[in-house]
């Protein structure tokens, strides 16, 4: 157990839900073992639904076993050793994760869709010489060129379509195998062992000694967005802190009959933490889509009449947007939790036209496993923030110039935070973890903000988003909320390019609501009302779609990358 530190000074307690306190016991059992004792204790309760395929508690917990004792004995996986997971969310990535951290060794998340460079970097990066994927095209190919590479030297492979329930089992076989590969036909066919074939050998796994303070659970990449991904080492104390955390923040919310829909992917931290951990670990049922899809999305819904939707602000959106998605559809949703990227207001009120769900904004980040802060998931909380700090989170603002200087309530600043949910630090790069911690051990989030005067927290953007304007600091966030006031917009992307006058200038990315017209002239007469003229974009281009992560958000790295392949270099 952790104590909090003593909270005298802390201004946001004043401001806690009734009921929850900022000081309390902070449960650090390792997650696995919170696991298979909620299966022992769930029994034939239902704890995963993945497209109508349902698996109990007591089954989940007994192929977790299975496949770590396998992965213990016959595949000697050790303490310690490294273990990629390159799989979309299917029960195969609950049970790989579970077993992984079962016999000590350490989980790295793989997002499929990642390119070689990426995928190659994090495997050599990690040594995870071990991966669990899918027999997908989409998994499998990238897997097979890293055996090829010689990065890899065993694959774990699942036969998708076992995944699914019965009849749509046999017409994804009928109308879907061109999306399958066939290890056994493949190049890395040696290298390939059958995940079911583990399983079924039933070997029981030894006892582990597991140090939660010390010991790595997950080794989780960060996105990448400023250079090459660094991996965030994530302790089992840090995981089951922040686990306990979101429980007590949550005040019985994601116990049963709470149901949780899992369209975000378990790979990214933030669903990893959310939607399956801290679920499973309490009871409840965890509702998995491998992607979003509007229709299969509303579909499930209205089967399951799942009550609590972690999103990103992308989704949140659609679902506001959308005819399709009704009232009616969104009904039985009590709580959505926005968090990832910022959430922009029109989202908010829009999703609000469509759902009486209470909709709460929260923050975290990769080298926090995640969750920092969250606004109230029983109450509304203050427009625009992403809330308090969650509890035994400590939170400052310092200086842009000067990490090491606090800067007094209500100026803005960077972002800083302590707590037991705050990594190791990152693997085998010792610069990089001296320089995002600065020298009171708090970590240095890259994200500008402030706190007003009840504790709320507010951030205005990301520092490497920062845009520096003829010496001015100027915002992509505040230029995208003033883009998103305009009726016609759908979505919106602001990024900074260089600018031979003003060192760096604005430029913004649309896509207009289905049906609409608008140019760059009369986008920007509109704005004229609404920012500086240094805020003003140099140029406004216009998409039919906008670039989004794996996780759906709206990717700034690719925008910058686009323009300067095809617009940068003669700017």
């Amino acid at each position: 157990m952790i104590d909090a530190a003593p909270a005298a000074t802390h201004q946001w307690i004043k401001s806690y839900p009734e009921g929850i306190e900022w000081e309390t016991d902070i449960d650090t059992t390792p997650v696995h073992e919170q696991f298979l004792a909620a299966c022992a204790k769930m029994g034939d309760a239902t704890a995963l639904d993945f497209l109508g395929a349902t698996t109990s508690f007591r089954a989940l917990g007994a192929k977790v076993n299975a496949l770590a004792g396998a992965l213990q004995k016959d595949m000697g996986i050790r303490k310690g050793d490294r273990v990629a997971l390159l799989l979309p969310n299917t029960p195969y990535f609950v049970i790989a994760y579970f077993a992984v951290l079962r016999i000590g060794a350490t989980v790295v998340n793989c997002n499929p869709l990642y390119s070689m460079g990426e995928l190659s970097h994090i495997v050599s990066n990690s040594g995870a010489d071990v991966m669990i994927t899918l027999d997908l095209k989409v998994t499998f190919d990238n897997a097979e060129k890293l055996v090829a590479q010689g990065l890899v030297k065993k694959l774990v492979v699942a036969h998708f379509p076992d995944a699914l329930p019965g009849l749509k089992k046999f017409l994804y076989k009928l109308a879907k195998r061109g999306d399958l590969a066939y290890p056994d036909r493949s190049p890395a066919a040696g290298a390939v062992i059958g995940f079911d074939g583990l399983v079924s050998k039933n070997l029981a796994p030894d006892p582990v000694g597991i140090d939660p303070d010390k010991d790595v659970a997950v080794q989780q990449y960060t996105g990448g967005t400023t250079g090459t991904p660094k991996g965030a080492m994530l302790s089992h104390a840090n995981i089951a802190a922040n686990m306990s955390q979101i429980d007590k923040w949550g005040d019985g919310l994601f116990y049963p009959p709470s149901k949780i829909i899992a369209v975000l992917p378990f790979f990214h931290i933030f669903a990893m933490t959310v939607c399956l951990n801290v679920p499973l670990c309490s009871g409840a049922q965890v509702i998995m889509l491998p992607r979003f899809e509007m229709k299969a999305f509303l579909s499930t819904l209205k089967r399951t009449r799942a009550n609590v939707l972690p999103a990103v602000p992308t989704l949140l959106h659609a679902l506001a947007t959308k005819p399709e998605a009704t009232p009616e559809l969104l009904s039985s949703i009590e709580v959505a939790i926005s968090g990832g990227a910022g959430l922009p207001g029109e989202t908010r009120d829009a999703f609000a036209q469509k759902s009486k769900a209470l909709l709460a904004e929260g923050y975290g980040l990769t080298e926090t496993s995640p969750v920092v802060a969250c606004a109230a998931l029983r109450k509304p909380s203050k427009r625009g923030s992403i809330g308090l700090p969650v509890p035994g989170t400590d939170v400052k603002f310092v200086s842009l110039d000067d990490p090491d200087v606090e800067v007094a309530q209500g100026e803005r600043g960077e972002l800083a935070v302590k707590g037991p949910q705050v990594m190791l630090g990152y693997y085998n790069d010792e610069e990089a973890t001296r320089e995002v911690f600065n020298a009171d051990g708090y970590l240095r989030t890259a994200d500008v903000g402030y706190m007003d005067e009840d504790g709320y927290l507010f951030l205005v953007d990301r520092i490497k988003d920062l845009i520096i304007c003829s010496g001015f600091n100027v915002y992509p966030r505040a230029i995208e909320d003033a883009i998103y006031k305009h009726p016609a917009v759908d979505e919106t992307n602001v990024i900074g390019v260089k600018d031979e006058y003003r060192g760096e200038a604005p430029v913004a990315y649309v896509k207009l609501k289905l049906g609409e017209t608008l140019d760059e002239k009369g986008l920007k007469t509109f704005l004229k009302d609404h920012l500086s003229k240094l805020e003003m974009p140099r140029e406004i281009i216009f998409r039919d779609e906008l670039p989004k992560t794996m996780i759906g958000k709206l990717s700034k790295k690719d925008l910058r990358e686009e323009y300067e392949r095809t617009q940068g270099k003669g700017a």
